[in-house]
């Protein structure tokens, strides 16, 4: 049975926990395959709302085996607090499943993230200062801590002690701060959280291929987004990890052959948080107005995002990074009282047009978005439940998304809530 992939395709905060909790119905696992906790998804069940961080969006499901696998960076402390947090909720967490060669987020990565964004000032990458991106450094320079080495208090304390006279080291001289004491990190990490992690470590490679070879149905969930990707996105205004379709191989264990759908989810316009080029942005009221009507503050930090046109330019290029077989269209609601709806269908730079993002950061901080305009709907999309619910000038404008970026939108969201989709299969 092969797997499916939900990726976001823009920069991010396009509703992928609320695509995965949909489709989670028809899934027996969900699997977290990259990012840390500087990812919230949020998913609204009746009066009820769920923000999950770590643990798989399909938690909310009984029937779900939750999997974080490899390709995660883990701070145990967030993960048990939004496992206690899900419990005191009623919700399940039972069956969440930790992958052994995820790696830890540790301490020293929190405080490194926290003074070098200070450190850069103006010029900072606008992080969530939570340590994801020195861990995954860490990572690649094979120092980093696993989640496996919890249940070895030998090689944990040997791993740590050879990393963390670097970090002091670069702590103190660099950066003026104390140093960070191992005996205080090994017993919070070996004593506190070693005794509830450890029963939840697994060979999450095996696990996946056994459910796949029973004819179980496995859902990958990403993180962050295409346009965050740390190869093909806006670099240097990137996360640390691969989101795109291709990252769930990696950060499962997966084979792409394993894999035959792969759903991108975009808003029905363009948010950005933190630094980083955004052709289509709005700076003026009609951003405003966006930001107001679509709650566009970061689940996790707060932060106000910034907000844009819809642009098809990105979406053709995330078409051709991941594969999409089709694209889950959220927030049309939040259009509903536009009288004018914009589309980016172009850039031009320099008297060239560009149909796909340039590849060359300069020629992107200065392209001009060319746009298509339509009349808006001007009516609450909210209670809608099938396609004829929608007017046509809301179908048109989904119907010219699709055409422009090649491949059919196949569901709509016109709310918050779980129920709040609608087919939209003839497009």
């Amino acid at each position: 049975m092969p797997a499916t992939v939900v990726v976001g395709t823009q920069w991010g905060d396009e509703g992928k926990g609320k695509l995965t909790d949909l489709l989670a119905s028809e899934m027996d696992v969900v699997v977290r395959y990259q990012g840390g906790h500087n990812a919230g998804h949020r998913v609204v069940v009746g009066s009820e709302e769920f923000t999950l961080q770590l643990v798989p969006s399909g938690v909310l499901y009984s029937h779900i085996t939750p999997v974080i696998g490899n390709g995660v960076v883990v701070d145990p402390a967030v993960l048990l607090e939004e496992i206690d947090a899900l419990n005191a909720r009623g919700v399940d967490t039972s069956k969440v499943v930790v992958s052994g060669n995820a790696h830890l987020v540790m301490p020293y990565h929190q405080e490194l993230d926290r003074v070098t964004e200070r450190y850069l000032g103006k010029n900072s990458l606008g992080t969530t200062r939570r340590g994801i991106g020195p861990a995954y450094a860490d990572k690649a320079a094979r120092v980093g801590l696993r989640v496996q080495d919890l249940s070895d208090p030998k090689i944990f304390r040997q791993k740590l002690d050879v990393v963390l006279k670097e970090k002091n080291a670069l702590l103190a001289k660099v950066y003026n701060r104390l140093p960070l004491a191992a005996d205080e990190i090994a017993g919070r990490y070996l004593e506190e959280y070693a005794p509830r992690v450890v029963p939840m470590v697994a060979d999450t490679v095996d696990l996946l291929h056994r459910s796949l070879e029973a004819g179980r149905h496995v859902l990958l969930e990403g993180a962050q987004a295409t346009f965050l990707d740390v190869d093909h996105g806006t670099y240097p205004f990137v996360t640390s990890s691969n989101p795109v379709a291709g990252g769930a191989c990696t950060g499962s264990g997966l084979g792409p052959r394993q894999i035959d759908r792969v759903i991108g989810i975009a808003k029905a316009y363009v948010t950005r948080v933190g630094s980083g080029p955004f052709p289509t942005e709005l700076d003026d009221d009609i951003g405003d107005l966006l930001v107001e009507r679509g709650h566009e503050f970061g689940t996790n930090t707060g932060r106000r995002r910034r907000c844009g046109w819809f642009d098809a330019v990105m979406l053709r290029q995330a078409v051709r990074l991941n594969s999409l077989s089709e694209i889950a269209l959220t927030k049309l609601d939040v259009r509903d009282t536009f009288e004018r709806v914009k589309v980016c269908v172009a850039y031009e730079c320099d008297g060239e047009r560009f149909d796909y993002v340039p590849y060359h950061q300069s020629t992107l901080h200065r392209v001009v978005p060319v746009y298509e305009e339509l009349p808006g709907w001007l009516t609450d999309l909210s209670q809608a439940t099938s396609l004829a619910d929608l007017p046509q000038q809301a179908r048109d404008y989904v119907a010219l998304l699709a055409e422009e970026i090649g491949v059919p939108v196949r569901l709509v969201g016109v709310g918050p809530g779980r129920e709040q989709f609608v087919s939209f299969a003839s497009v």
